[in-house]
């Protein structure tokens, strides 16, 4: 962004990432709107896209199909939008607190640059496109859809009065793994609870390491984390909760009657989420959003091994 706060100040988070296309062709009071959604941190949405596509892609493995690439396009559309949506309300909720905050101070509510009614009215603009995806999709899947706001509407509230948060994240940011499998199944069965709850052990485990970033600062404004909560044992914390999510993702594949490419992403995942424990550094802000992000990639191992178990299957 071309803002400035102060002498050679960037107001940009350290997470995000130049928006060189949006500030090209997007005018400058509109810029704001894009950094509310969170469109120069990109991996909030595919953190929120992974576990839709796991799901989506052991389901149609499971029956021997193709992955249905018209629902990937509609769960990548879903999951930019509802990211946005979702942040825009975090960030009405937490205005006062974000404006204490060394690394969110320069939002777009606590630095002026838009109101909390504009945001609320981006908000809504938000989510009546996520509804129109949604509606695509089959009743079962829609019901599903609808319960997916719960958790994201108490969010901002429960970091004011717990140390683990990042549950209450994980049961949002995981829903994909119920998502996906209905939306090509039209019912839910057991790996797809087994998913999501692998996809909740596994958001409780980054989002730690993603808190080690406020860890000065969040005791100061009243917010908790379990970075807070386990201090020196944060590691082992992490590396319980990614077991976890193995253990979980494991069981789902397990249950699919498991082939050598989904065994591959899963080995692929598992080992990715090993290195990230044996690399923690807890007096490394920097790195502990490296290894954050690099989320993306471990999700991915997952997603694109089960896509290919499903086109290997039809074949």
């Amino acid at each position: 962004m071309s803002q400035t706060s102060g002498a050679g100040h960037d107001p940009r988070p350290a997470d995000s990432i130049p928006l060189r296309l949006v500030d090209a062709w997007l005018p400058p009071r509109l810029r704001p709107y894009a950094r509310l959604a969170r469109l120069d941190r990109p991996i909030g949405w595919w953190l929120l896209l992974l576990p839709c596509l796991w799901s989506s892609g052991l389901a149609s493995a499971s029956a021997g199909q193709m992955p249905d690439l018209i629902h990937f396009a509609l769960f990548f559309i879903g999951a930019v939008v509802m990211r946005g949506a979702g942040s825009t309300w975090n960030d009405i909720v937490d205005r006062d607190l974000d404006g204490s905050v060394e690394r969110t101070r320069n939002r777009p509510i606590p630095s002026g640059a838009v109101s909390a009614k504009q945001a609320a009215l981006f908000m809504g603009l938000l989510l009546l496109t996520g509804l129109a995806i949604l509606l695509t999709f089959n009743r079962t899947a829609i019901l599903i859809g609808f319960a997916s706001l719960v958790p994201v509407v108490i969010y901002p509230f429960i970091k004011r009065v717990s140390n683990h948060p990042q549950l209450v994240l994980g049961l949002a940011f995981a829903w994909g793994g119920l998502m996906g499998w209905v939306a090509e199944t039209e019912r839910l069965e057991a790996p797809a609870y087994l998913l999501y709850a692998a996809a909740i052990a596994w958001t409780v485990g980054y989002d730690t390491l993603y808190a080690l970033q406020d860890i000065e600062d969040d005791p100061s404004v009243g917010i908790g984390s379990t970075a807070l909560a386990y201090g020196d044992k944060v590691p082992a914390f992490v590396a319980a909760m990614y077991a976890l999510a193995i253990v979980l993702a494991a069981g789902a594949v397990w249950m699919t009657a498991p082939g050598f490419l989904a065994v591959c992403g899963l080995i692929g995942f598992a080992g990715h989420l090993i290195w990230q424990v044996r690399s923690i550094r807890l007096d490394d802000p920097a790195h502990a959003l490296m290894l954050f992000k690099s989320n993306r990639d471990a999700g991915l191992h997952l997603a694109v091994g089960f896509a290919l178990e499903g086109v290997y299957r039809a074949f």
